[in-house]
């Protein structure tokens, strides 16, 4: 199958497609066919970076569709359950979105959201600075609400992004959890976008690439001669 026209940006991310629906093999134009574990498919619009050569595949999960959504979320959750999850953990702001439909799945009561956004009875030592891929320039800091620490503590705790990219939210997310004397299970996210994630995971500590969960994995793509996108193993 393929895409008659192409698609508006409202619509990606609102329909989960049978097996098979889209060839995985290269040559992409414009949409990226990520694959579910049982073989369902995700179309994902591609998002040319600034050098004009390379690509990533784009997943937004507050603008998908419900089915997406649950389809997503009861995955991770599915990836996450050996690891014993006794608490999940969000990261801001789409993180949240996906940290509280897994937490759903899991069969969990409620989650806990980490924020940028500083109520007046947060403290400066939980916190620690925040950048992402989406947000550059940004100067930001996440924290967690010092209330939701007995919820953490002694505590099988998963920390959950929408997207894995640099790795620059999750390592801010490991760096608060270690703030607060807490050292996560398991990371989860919906894509692994690319691997440029791995290394500075690695870097910190060699146990996370291991602990780290996504429900689908997308490459780095570089433009070819004839103007589509190909998988490319480039980490820039």
């Amino acid at each position: 199958m393929t895409v008659a026209k192409p698609m508006e940006p409202h619509d990606y991310w609102q329909e989960v497609f049978p097996p098979g629906s889209f060839v995985g093999d290269g040559g992409f134009r414009t949409s990226f066919p990520a694959t579910l574990a049982d073989g369902r498919q995700i179309l994902l619009p591609i998002r040319p970076l600034s050098d004009g050569r390379h690509a990533l595949a784009s997943l937004i999960i507050n603008q998908a569709s419900f089915e997406v959504e649950d389809a997503l979320a009861e995955e991770l959750a599915a990836r996450l359950a050996p690891f014993g999850p006794e608490i999940v953990a969000g990261l801001p702001t789409l993180g949240l979105t996906l940290a509280a439909a897994v937490a759903r799945k899991l069969g969990h009561k409620r989650y806990v959201p980490l924020g940028t956004s500083r109520k007046f009875w947060y403290v400066d030592d939980l916190s620690v600075p925040l950048s992402s891929i989406t947000t550059p320039g940004q100067k930001k800091r996440l924290y967690v609400d010092p209330r939701m620490l007995p919820l953490l503590r002694r505590r099988r705790v998963v920390l959950i992004d929408d997207v894995i990219s640099s790795g620059a939210s999750i390592l801010a997310g490991l760096s608060l959890m270690a703030a607060c004397g807490i050292e996560p299970v398991a990371i989860g996210a919906a894509m692994l976008q690319s691997e440029r994630w791995r290394q500075p995971l690695a870097e910190l500590s060699p146990q996370w690439p291991d602990r780290t969960v996504g429900v689908f994995a997308t490459p780095m793509l570089v433009r070819a001669d004839d103007g589509a996108w190909t998988a490319s193993d480039t980490r820039i």
